[in-house]
């Protein structure tokens, strides 16, 4: 690459992980806030979850539609309204009262915002400001920046948390949300950047080609799976270690393990998505987490076990990400990817949905998180064996040689 071009390379992706660092920072780490907020509102653990699945169900269903408007009309003012939106939603989310504010700030005002300023319209922005060459590494380091988020938002909101209460912790947060805003002016202008010989299509022609395509249905199921691993960890962890005798400081250390891990997970498994079998490697992550979770509920719960599933686990976080933008991106082409992989999102979001909202609700009516651990374990098996059969060339190759 000319110097100039290895400037927009890293301008973009560190942008681009940037906003995702906020984004995904915040919202991973709302399960801090589960026990105060739950006990100060008279409300159960369900009502909390339905919010977060609520958050996830927002921001799966939109996904795609600002996606196409990302698409059509920049990535920049998307993310810049996601931003705003985000900052809201936190807001009201810091002054509810009860049920229904819970959901309207959580559930629909930061579900929209993480939609607009979520890893469709960066990942898409992203991938076609740089080459093919580098664009599973440049996507890589993208994803990494949410991880990164997760790392040093854990110990921020809990140290707010104890300094304020968990409701002006969020209005602190919300300020902060707000810096996305400034970041989207980096990002702006990427609907019209190069898309390096893709063909005249429109937006509906290529759904429709997509939509036709096996494997982009076997990426988008196994996305599922990823959702509901992820949502249901993310969410009810703290919880779970709390129920087993640790104090809120495990817990967080333990969300903050799992970012840190995350961050060298991520950025690896986008170098390793440029070298090697993009469809091989998911499958083994799926699998490998499956057997960490199965592991984990095999050993006796001590701080150091803790420890060790949350480190394990940040590794295998996010690295479906880069992995899973970078085939859409492999397959169909980076014209119309952040609309494409907001479909395959969706079905991620439909996942984060399940997980968040039924861990919520086995444990108000068993006490325990078992069933859910269980059938994540499942899951992931499943979501191993679906990405097997994709055939990674791009469609186009395929459809001539057939």
């Amino acid at each position: 690459m000319t110097a100039n071009a290895k400037r927009m390379f890293w301008t973009i992706s560190i942008a681009g992980a940037l906003v995702a660092s906020i984004g995904m920072g915040i919202r991973q780490n709302f399960g801090l806030f589960l026990t105060d907020m739950t006990g100060d509102l008279g409300v159960g653990r369900e009502a909390f979850a339905f919010a977060m699945a609520l958050q996830n169900i927002i921001w799966g269903v939109t996904t795609p539609i600002v996606s196409a408007m990302a698409d059509k009309y920049g990535s920049g003012k998307m993310i810049a309204l996601g931003a705003l939106t985000y900052a809201a939603g936190l807001y009201i989310m810091a002054n509810a009262e009860g049920v229904f504010g819970l959901n309207m700030g959580a559930g629909l005002f930061i579900g929209f915002g993480q939609a607009a300023a979520g890893f469709a319209v960066v990942l898409g922005a992203v991938a076609r400001h740089v080459p093919a060459s580098r664009r599973s590494v440049a996507l890589g380091i993208a994803t990494a920046g949410g991880s990164f988020g997760q790392f040093y938002m854990a110990p921020v909101s809990l140290g707010l948390i104890e300094a304020s209460g968990w409701s002006m912790a969020l209005t602190y947060i919300a300020l902060l949300a707000l810096i996305m805003v400034a970041l989207a002016t980096m990002l702006t202008g990427a609907a019209s950047d190069s898309t390096e010989g893709d063909p005249a299509q429109t937006l509906t022609e290529a759904f429709r080609e997509a939509s036709g395509y096996r494997s982009y249905w076997l990426l988008t199921t196994g996305f599922f799976v990823c959702g509901f691993q992820v949502a249901f960890i993310a969410v009810h962890l703290p919880a779970f270690i709390r129920d087993a005798g640790f104090d809120a400081t495990t817990g967080a250390t333990a969300i903050a393990l799992i970012g840190l891990f995350n961050v060298a997970g991520t950025y690896a498994c986008g170098v390793l998505g440029g070298r090697y079998s993009k469809k091989n490697l998911l499958s083994g992550l799926y699998f490998v987490r499956a057997a960490v979770v199965a592991v984990f509920l095999m050993t006796p719960t001590s701080e150091a076990s803790i420890l060790v599933f949350a480190s394990a686990m940040g590794v295998l976080w996010l690295g479906t990400v880069p992995l899973t933008s970078g085939l859409v991106a492999q397959i169909f082409g980076v014209r119309y990817m952040s609309t494409l992989f907001g479909v395959v999102f969706f079905s991620h979001q439909i996942g984060s949905f399940l997980g968040v909202w039924w861990g919520g609700y086995v444990f108000d009516t068993t006490g325990s998180y078992n069933q859910v651990w269980i059938a994540s374990i499942v899951l992931g098996v499943m979501a191993g064996f679906l990405h097997l059969p994709i055939i990674e060339k791009p469609v186009r190759s395929v459809t001539e040689a057939a």
